[in-house]
């Protein structure tokens, strides 16, 4: 009994650190510039000051939120259409080459965006991809989720039984077939949810959309916070806020399907 109530302890210790931050957001959202910087600190704002209205229309937040739509959707298309087919046949051809191949697109997804950048940019250039800065960010994007996909839909797949799929192709269906009807409708759960972890991270990129977009009119959100960011002072206040309508539909998004999203990842296809 004691060990279970320390265990419970420890966990909603941890529970606290990790949303602590995310609490403090809010909270200084809501105060005023001096309050922000009061000794001591206060946890909760005096006197509360709402600014979304003013945040909203100061910097065209729906501007920036449509960009990282935009930027994020295209990502999630491209990785669900390619890496859909990637992660079927990583699952059903086992061989030493395959092994090699997994092994690969494991190592691409240890490759920071921050490395990556320089030489995606200088190939960009030359193919002249840099003219259409948001496909720009859309691809580079792409190509550091997928091994993220590819790796956690093939999970689905492998519990998918080859059984179901040998019937189908007895029945006179073709493999593309096979896998349009058969496997993917049932390993639907774990790619809808794979869709949606990788629609909210890239609705949070940053690196390459700093680096290859300069026209501020195309710039995700993520961009658009350095517009409370001067070389003297910070309007810590509109950073607060401007975070805070940034990150509430994620977390709204991501409560309502925690259990869709846990499920897809734990279970995968089969119950």
């Amino acid at each position: 009994m004691i060990r279970r109530y320390g265990l419970l302890a420890i966990a909603l210790l941890i529970v606290v650190l990790y949303l602590f931050p995310l609490y403090w957001m809010y909270v200084t959202a809501l105060k005023t510039g001096t309050e922000i910087f009061a000794n001591p600190l206060t946890f909760w704002p005096r006197d509360p000051q709402v600014q979304i209205v003013e945040v909203w229309t100061r910097l065209r937040m729906d501007v920036y939120l449509r960009n990282s739509l935009m930027i994020a959707g295209g990502v999630t298309v491209i990785v669900a259409v390619l890496g859909t087919g990637c992660a079927y046949v990583l699952a059903r051809i086992r061989n030493r080459w395959m092994d090699a191949v997994l092994f690969g697109v494991l190592m691409m997804q240890v490759l920071p965006s921050s490395l990556m950048i320089t030489p995606i940019f200088v190939s960009f250039n030359q193919m002249g991809l840099l003219e259409y800065p948001r496909l720009s960010v859309i691809l580079a994007q792409a190509a550091k989720v997928m091994p993220l996909y590819i790796v956690l839909v093939r999970a689905t797949f492998l519990q998918v039984p080859r059984e179901l799929e040998e019937a189908a192709l007895v029945d006179g269906n073709s493999r593309i077939g096979a896998f349009i009807t058969i496997i993917v409708p049932l390993a639907r759960n774990g790619v809808l949810v794979t869709s949606v972890l990788i629609f909210l991270q890239s609705f949070g990129e940053y690196v390459y959309s700093r680096s290859l977009i300069s026209d501020r009119a195309l710039q995700p959100a993520t961009v658009g916070l350095q517009s409370f960011m001067g070389p003297n002072s910070s309007d810590w206040a509109g950073v607060m806020t401007y975070s805070a309508i940034y990150v509430t539909p994620i977390l709204i998004v991501f409560v309502l399907l925690q259990r869709q999203i846990v499920s897809g990842l734990t279970s995968g296809a089969l119950k």
